[in-house]
């Protein structure tokens, strides 16, 4: 019975859909994470946070880091290639690079460079910060590091930097004046790095960022800028540095049709200008690779129609196709998957604190006298008389008398009282129809919007701003679950906020396998024993949330893990990060700690002076105002 409920929870979370085959739950229905897919090997995640609170005495928010993910994806990536161009007999390489813009956190780039030395993975900087960061780092001998992005003269002039220190450093031009100071620099210091051209292609990708391809791109070269650009290269005698040609048709594409004719379209490109007798060797393809938030296998917006090995596959069967028909030699491919190599190996980790009430429901009915209004002896017939045949009808008749209600409230025919005795049975009455269309197993969408608004609001130890921003900018859907009680049904249907005091802060729409749920199956908070804790997993943040995150609110990182499991199948907690403490955020808005603490205690003096408080509660104030900017930004 206990397996077979584990399973129907597996599937009301759809994690076998999303999962990648990296989470499951074990028997102890906790969440479990595995190293690779398909690896007998596994953490206990709810062990980790256990372990993290009770050993190591932090609270939640958690960030954890599962690296071994990272070398994992990188690993599929790259065999997906290898596989096509045995396949298709594509005689052209395949060079990785991670673009930094995707996670540039150091551990995250640390691990690709130390992880990937097989596969010859580089970096990807597009601003000066990231190529000064990439600059430091020892890559593989034959890797590239692409310097994307709209650059000034100190850009380039870092990037020289990077080709006197053994680099493979591709500038790439996304508009004219850029070549034009490249050959000025390069001439200036007698160093000359290898240069790509971005074309704009015609093509566009699908999904949110369909608008960032297409002619109306923000980056690119048109077809007349790029034969002004060979030109240039030409004339000044530098026509064999350029080696790459880039193109992007946007961030997770989902309709894999799409990258067929992006692909047969930058071919063609490549191949003309090879017959022009230019030796580029390089075509870089961009991101583009998707990440199937939701598991539903289609072309919505959360989801893509395909796999990696199927991307893989028509990248290197269209390319190889125009290269033949045209009689040139196969380009060794760049890929920039920077979403797909990233977005399984951190999971952000949250407790709910309390819940937030629709309708006063640990509040009894008040007894009817003969002093309450007609429309109260209305209200409460109809919940005394409700049931399964007639519960759609008194449910429209409780709607019009809580709207007879608040009118004779607003004329000043009822009291306070009066209004909070009828809404009381109002909503006493909405959750028993509800009760009884769930029975009926009636899904009409009066009924669904009820389910939504009687849903619990549960308040999470989090800011979505910090953690999971897209979820609040762009809509993005993450997949969330608990990450114990999972070999116990959910019973409770439930919306998540959290703690920033921003109505947007909250999360109202999940994933799954056929629509998107405006509620989240979760176990009933209040039967929870006292003080026990209940935790929740978003999952699939490894990509962008930690660098588009703000400090809304000054609500600071979280605590971060970083958790390798062992060939034992032991986890080990190899690296902590601490939580920002409230004196962190404060120098981030540039308040100075120590001036807060004179300012304040000038105020006390002040109430001192005028007879308002004593001298030893002050110093007590003082006190206790000096020990609280060591404290965690979250609740605690």
């Amino acid at each position: 019975m206990k397996s077979t409920t584990i399973e129907e929870v597996a599937q009301t979370y759809g994690i076998e859909n999303w999962g990648a085959g990296y989470f499951g739950i074990n028997r102890q229905g906790h969440l479990i994470v595995r190293p690779a897919k398909g690896d007998t090997k596994e953490a206990d995640v709810f062990e980790i946070v256990q372990d993290l609170v009770e050993q190591r005495k932090l609270s939640s928010p958690f960030l954890l880091r599962f690296p071994q993910i990272l070398e994992s994806q990188l690993n599929r990536l790259c065999l997906a290639y290898e596989a096509a161009a045995k396949e298709y007999e594509f005689s052209g390489g395949h060079f990785p690079v991670f673009p930094m813009k995707v996670n540039p956190r150091r551990e995250v780039v640390e691990t690709f460079l130390r992880d990937g030395v097989k596969q010859s993975i580089g970096l990807e900087a597009g601003s000066k910060a990231e190529l000064y960061a990439a600059l430091s780092l020892e890559q593989p001998p034959e890797s590239l590091l692409i310097c994307n992005g709209f650059k000034d003269e100190t850009f380039i002039r870092l990037a020289l930097l990077g080709v006197q220190a053994g680099k493979r450093v591709v500038v790439v031009v996304e508009k004219l004046n850029e070549l034009k100071m490249i050959i000025r620099l390069a001439k200036e210091t007698g160093v000359t790095p290898l240069i790509g051209l971005r074309a704009k292609l015609y093509s566009r990708g699908s999904g949110k960022w369909a608008a960032s391809g297409g002619e109306a791109a923000k980056f690119g070269l048109t077809t007349s800028e790029i034969l002004e650009c060979i030109r240039l290269l030409r004339a000044d005698g530098m026509i064999e540095s350029l080696k790459l040609m880039h193109f992007h048709i946007g961030s997770q594409i989902t309709d894999v049709k799409r990258v067929k004719n992006a692909m047969k379209e930058a071919a063609r490109v490549y191949a003309k200008i090879r017959q022009m007798k230019v030796e580029i060797e390089y075509l870089d393809i961009g991101g583009g690779l998707g990440v199937d938030y939701d598991g539903s296998k289609t072309t919505f917006e959360a989801s893509i129609n395909y796999t990696v090995e199927e991307f893989a596959n028509n990248v290197v069967y269209m390319i190889k196709s125009v290269c033949d028909d045209e009689k040139v030699p196969h380009p060794h491919l760049v890929t920039e998957s920077g979403r797909v190599m990233t977005a399984y190996h951190a999971i952000f980790v949250t407790s709910i604190r309390d819940e937030i009430e629709t309708f006063a429901e640990d509040i009894a009915v008040a007894d009817i006298d003969d002093d309450d209004p007609q429309v109260i002896y209305e209200l409460k017939s109809l919940l005394d008389g409700i049931n399964s045949k007639n519960f759609r009808e008194y449910y429209h008749d409780a709607l019009d008398d809580k709207d007879e209600l608040h009118t004779q409230f607003n004329l000043g025919l009822v009291s306070l009282e009066d209004r909070a005795k009828g809404e009381v049975l109002f909503w006493e009455i909405c959750s028993k129809a509800l009760q009884f269309a769930h029975a009926a197993e009636l899904h009409d969408d009066e009924f669904e919007a009820l389910r939504r608004i009687l849903a619990s609001k549960y308040l999470c130890n989090f800011s979505l701003f910090r953690s999971a921003p897209d979820a609040w900018a762009i809509g993005q859907l993450f997949p969330i679950m608990p990450i114990h009680k999972l070999d116990e049904t959910p019973t409770d249907f439930a919306t998540l906020v959290d703690v920033t005091c921003d109505s947007d802060g909250c999360i109202k729409k999940f994933v799954d396998l056929k629509d998107v749920k405006q509620v989240l199956e979760l176990h009933d908070f209040n039967a929870l024993k006292p003080n026990e804790p209940y935790y929740l997993a978003i999952f699939l943040v490894g990509a962008y949330q930690e660098v588009m995150g703000s400090f809304h609110n000054l609500f600071g990182l979280p605590n971060e893990a970083q958790i390798v499991i062992d060939a034992d199948g032991r986890y080990h907690v190899t690296k902590l990060v601490p939580a920002s403490k409230i004196s962190d955020m404060l120098s981030f808005a540039r308040y100075d700690k120590t001036q807060c603490v004179e300012n304040f205690r000038r105020l006390l003096s002040s109430q001192i002076n005028i007879g308002k408080l004593d001298a030893s509660k002050a110093s007590d104030a003082i006190q206790q105002y000096e020990a609280a900017v060591g404290g965690s930004t979250y609740l605690e």
